[in-house]
């Protein structure tokens, strides 16, 4: 092949590069920060955004305070009776959680479902949905390690009547009441919800990609609707743990004794109205989670891109074989340009 041949067989392979897989044709040793920056972007933007909802879902979800006839009604009523403030309360504690949560959960996806996809499929340019929902169970551990806490003072807070003041005496207060336990006491509840939420929701968020952006390009669009979809899913199977883990966390019932267990919660909610008080909030947990996941997502892959956008050149030096993370296992052999050569 002359000089001639070689410089435009380049030229045009990093073309239809550019073109197709741009965005997500990461290179194989992309670093963990970058993942971690956009999972923590999407992680406090997801939940700042969307707190005045997550306030009503955790009223609505007690078993001890006020029937709300629905969404609307909670809202205005919380409103009425306590101010619009209170829709606020406890989201310090949420944004400084999410934030190292995010980050490690969505690092931890994108490395573990790199692998276990080229495991799987080899080097093909095909999704795998055993390897998606593989990473999103392992990815959710790191993610409930870190957010537990967070969520136990955040909840707290939320609660009608709740007589803390700010999220440091709402974590001092229950620290010396009851111990480190009382902030990871619904951690086995949390983890057990989130294996099959974040299952489904990142099975759910891929096959909608696949339908919607088949190439994988970086498409606005596309992500917010496949994360409405995966999260909307997600969000009512998973929500009579939901209900349990509100319980656990709040201590919110009509008895003194504590609760203390996954097998507790579930008999106490049960006697509280049979099964229907199972799907106490289902509509404000899904009216919560579609537009939730849908900004996590959308956020999530702006940094993505934005990052990779910044240091595509310098990480095209670096390397000769990129890999699509969304597709794992398809690997492009890149070959310098003519320009690159002569220099």
């Amino acid at each position: 092949m002359s000089f001639a041949q070689e410089a435009a067989f380049s030229n045009s392979l990093l073309t239809v590069m550019d073109n197709t897989d741009d965005y997500e044709a990461l290179p194989t040793e992309w670093p963990a920060s970058v993942h971690m920056m956009a999972g923590a972007a999407a992680g406090v933007m997801e939940h700042a955004t969307m707190y005045p909802i997550d306030c009503v879902k955790t009223q609505m979800q007690s078993i001890q305070t006020v029937h709300y006839r629905g969404l609307r009604d909670a809202f205005v009523t919380i409103v009425e009776r306590e101010g619009a403030r209170r829709l606020l309360r406890g989201m310090s504690a949420m944004v400084i959680g999410a934030g190292p949560a995010h980050a490690m959960y969505f690092a931890c996806y994108e490395k573990i479902k790199h692998n276990l996809t080229l495991k799987i499929n080899g080097k093909k340019w095909k999704n795998s949905s055993i390897a998606n929902g593989l990473a999103g169970a392992t990815s959710t551990l790191f993610h409930d390690v870190v957010m537990n806490p967070a969520d136990v003072i955040k909840q707290r807070m939320q609660m009608y009547g709740s007589t803390y003041t700010s999220c440091r005496s709402c974590m001092v207060n229950t620290y010396r009441k009851e111990g480190l336990k009382a902030f990871y006491r619904s951690f086995p509840t949390q983890f057990v919800m989130n294996v099959p939420f974040q299952t489904t929701h990142f099975v759910m968020y891929e096959l909608a990609q696949e339908r919607l952006n088949p190439t994988r390009d970086y498409n606005p669009i596309s992500h917010i609707l496949s994360g409405a979809i995966a999260g909307g899913t997600a969000a009512f199977v998973t929500n009579p743990l939901d209900i349990c883990r509100t319980l656990l966390n709040t201590q919110q019932h009509n008895k003194e004794s504590t609760v203390r267990g996954l097998k507790e919660a579930l008999m106490l909610v049960y006697r509280t109205d049979g099964i229907r008080t199972f799907f106490r909030g289902v509509s404000a947990r899904v009216f919560y989670q579609m537009p939730s996941t849908a900004i996590s997502w959308g956020v999530y892959e702006f940094f993505k891109h934005v990052l990779y956008g910044q240091n595509k050149d310098r990480e095209k030096m670096k390397t000769q074989s990129w890999v699509t993370p969304a597709c794992s296992g398809n690997v492009v052999s890149t070959l310098p340009t003519a320009t690159e050569k002569l220099e």
